[in-house]
């Protein structure tokens, strides 16, 4: 059968540590020093604890409507100003010479961390069903960035946002409750999976939504609008895909992104119809892509993005 898919453990970082654990084992049973078993069992509740990560990372919610949010405003001309929100992006997003983008977090003044929190302010208390369809579009992906970016100006020591979060072994911080938009508490996965997926059925929102890490798609340097929305989607498909960290053909083994093994029923319906996509977006490959009958393995780095 072509491209038969192979999973690569989630995240990468995770199974050395697992592994460390699993050996030590044994030592942490008999060591007779409190020391030794002390430093031994810290280890072992970190190994846990990026299995924990490793676990959630290896899957993802479907997506499931929330009726709530369906009205939209076809006649409405309202706009949101996002022109804060693009002030930040223009001082704090770099573009870097192979086209992924990096967020420079150390640098967020703490004038810019005030100008975020009334961004924000200003954005959640508007009700975007009065909104037509491309502007609350434009809104749920800016608001969604700007979270995630306040996030990660709030844990600043994190190299990872899976290790952001509540409870005793964090799991990212996409099931906490992080804002609220007219009158109901919402969370990241609310934003992306039961309102953006559900409600636009457009696979490229997923590389418009930014988690902070290495292995996503850029967060754009420009803000969303209904003007600029289609655009926007279409430029961060080709940028993804033409990116080693997207799709690589090396050596005759394809290696893509994690994303199409979580989200792969946004993308093709068999990992044909998957090679299939990948040709249309990547002309150059399209022969290769087609006729490829090895193995699809994917990957994902989940290192904060500012490097």
């Amino acid at each position: 059968m072509k491209g038969h898919r192979q999973s690569n453990p989630e995240p990468r970082h995770a199974m050395p540590m697992i592994m460390q654990f699993l050996q030590q084992m044994p030592r942490l049973r008999s060591a007779d020093n409190a020391t030794t078993r002390r430093r031994l069992t810290l280890r072992a509740m970190v190994a846990l604890t990026l299995l924990s990560l490793a676990s959630t990372a290896a899957s993802a919610p479907a997506p499931a409507a929330w009726s709530l949010w369906d009205d939209a405003d076809p006649s409405s001309t309202a706009t949101v100003d996002h022109d804060a929100w693009q002030a930040l992006l223009e001082a704090h997003v770099e573009t870097l010479a192979d086209g992924r983008t990096i967020v420079h977090y150390n640098a967020f003044s703490a004038a810019d961390g005030t100008q975020l929190d009334n961004y924000l302010a200003a954005v959640t208390a508007i009700d975007p069903r009065s909104l037509n369809r491309q502007e609350q579009l434009a809104y749920w992906i800016n608001l969604y960035n700007a979270l995630t970016v306040d996030l990660l100006l709030e844990h600043p020591k994190k190299q990872s946002i899976l290790r952001i979060g509540g409870g005793f072994l964090p799991r990212g911080p996409w099931d906490d409750d992080i804002t609220s938009v007219a009158g109901e508490t919402l969370t990241l996965n609310d934003i992306e999976h039961r309102i953006l997926r559900p409600l636009f059925k457009d696979r490229r929102i997923h590389y418009a939504v930014n988690c902070a890490s290495v292995g996503c798609p850029n967060l754009s340097p420009t803000a969303y609008t209904a003007a600029n929305v289609e655009a926007q989607l279409a430029a961060g498909e080709r940028a993804y895909l033409e990116h080693p960290r997207g799709l690589e053909l090396n050596n005759g083994k394809l290696t893509v992104s994690s994303i199409f093994k979580w989200y792969g029923e946004d993308f093709a319906a068999d990992d044909a119809g998957l090679l299939a996509y990948f040709a249309s977006v990547r002309p150059d490959l399209a022969d290769a892509l087609k006729t490829y009958q090895g193995r699809l393995s994917f990957a994902y780095d989940w290192s904060r993005n500012d490097r």
